[in-house]
């Protein structure tokens, strides 16, 4: 009994149990991002609602012996190596042929996570590109920083290398020796991490959002998925960034934020307008000199015209000069691409992104596409 209290690993079952069963959670998340970022029970929700996720139970590992076969020693034929598939376990409650089988299958139970913590591994990667200090009102960027080590903190913050070198320093003052041995609780050490808020400069988003009659439920929840990720994303990373809303049919409008998420769909569709009136935002309110701005168009790309299409293009090369970024995505539902796309795919500006919507997960594609800080632009 004394050496299993001297046992480590058996004082630590419970945390490290239950550090492997938050590392399934976050890889289930992960697993399922593409179609949690769509979720109408998360858009449409005050930011409080929790998400039920399912998981396989958690079960140790161990051997199964076949209790009809003989006395064996188990050895094999021999000449296996590391990475050999042995067998494999037929699928669970089902038998050759896809009958009915005798097998036991697995528990799968449900958990429940907030949308702060599905915002946390969504939003761990993101940036505002290309931002730059520039005048006008200061922006600040909240993130953690690593400030110290300690010797309390949660498991997930433990220091591996600086908990050795502990164990490693206190056996070498005692008769043990300078040797890895008899881990104690006074020899963990944790990271300590901060938010911190730097001053970066000022920004402005500019959304534009089709609402023409051509744009239906799937590409309405598309575009309301992106934009409520794209300002949940704003508000939890930076402070004090402006965002503009302008809608559009044939003809555009700057409307407030509950308006921009809830307008209907009605009439044609002049692209050029919302174009044009971007154009006018950024030149009377929002000068290159002193704001990052960055606009952001949503649309299926179903224009009124060729000369529309062109004039788009010729307004957009007008504002990449000032922009830090222009994005714009095309929601298909068929797989094929707009005249409007075609035309704006010709633009080969650094500062210019495009992306295709053609299914949910795509979503969190665009995402990714728009607001990770690599170089590049054109195509994805």
């Amino acid at each position: 009994m004394a050496r299993l209290g001297q046992d480590w690993s058996l004082q630590r079952k419970g945390p490290v149990d239950q550090a492997r069963h938050l590392a399934r959670i976050k890889s289930a998340l992960r697993e399922r991002l593409g179609e949690l970022v769509t979720e109408d029970a998360i858009i449409m929700s005050d930011g409080r609602h929790a998400v039920r996720v399912p998981l396989k139970s958690l079960e140790e590992f161990k051997f199964r012996f076949d209790p009809w076969r003989g006395d064996h020693a188990g050895q094999g034929p021999g000449g296996t190596k590391a990475g050999d598939v042995l067998g494999r376990l037929p699928a669970p409650h089902a038998g050759p042929g896809g009958d009915a089988g005798s097998e036991p299958g697995y528990d799968v139970y449900e958990v429940e996570v907030t949308v702060d913590e599905v915002a946390g591994l969504l939003f761990s990667e993101f940036r505002l590109p290309y931002l730059e200090p520039r005048g006008g009102r200061s922006l600040e960027q909240a993130g953690p920083v690593f400030r110290d080590i300690r010797k309390v903190g949660l498991l997930g913050n433990l220091d591996k290398r600086r908990t050795l070198k502990a164990n490693l320093m206190r056996n070498a003052r005692g008769a043990e020796g300078p040797r890895i041995h008899n881990l104690r609780p006074d020899d963990l050490r944790f990271k300590t991490w901060i938010d911190e808020r730097q001053q970066v400069g000022s920004a402005v988003v500019i959304a534009m959002r089709d609402v023409s009659g051509s744009m239906g439920d799937f590409k309405k929840r598309m575009t309301r998925a992106f934009f409520f990720w794209m300002l949940r994303f704003l508000r939890t990373r930076y402070r004090q960034v402006d965002v503009v809303f302008i809608v559009h049919h044939t003809q555009a409008r700057i409307v407030d934020e509950d308006s921009f998420f809830q307008l209907g769909e009605s009439g044609g569709t002049k692209v050029s307008s919302a174009y044009e009136l971007c154009r006018t935002v950024m030149v009377s309110r929002y000068p290159a000199a002193q704001w990052n701005v960055y606009p952001f168009h949503f649309s299926d790309g179903d224009n009124w015209s060729d000369a529309d299409n062109r004039r788009t293009v010729e307004l957009l090369e007008d504002m990449l000069p000032s922009v830090n970024l222009f994005g714009y995505a095309e929601i298909r539902e068929g797989g094929y691409a707009s005249t409007l796309m075609t035309a704006l795919n010709k633009v080969q500006h650094p500062r210019f992104r495009s992306v295709a919507i053609a299914e949910t997960p795509d979503v969190l594609r665009a995402l990714r596409r728009f607001f990770q800080p690599e170089q590049g632009g054109g195509r994805p």
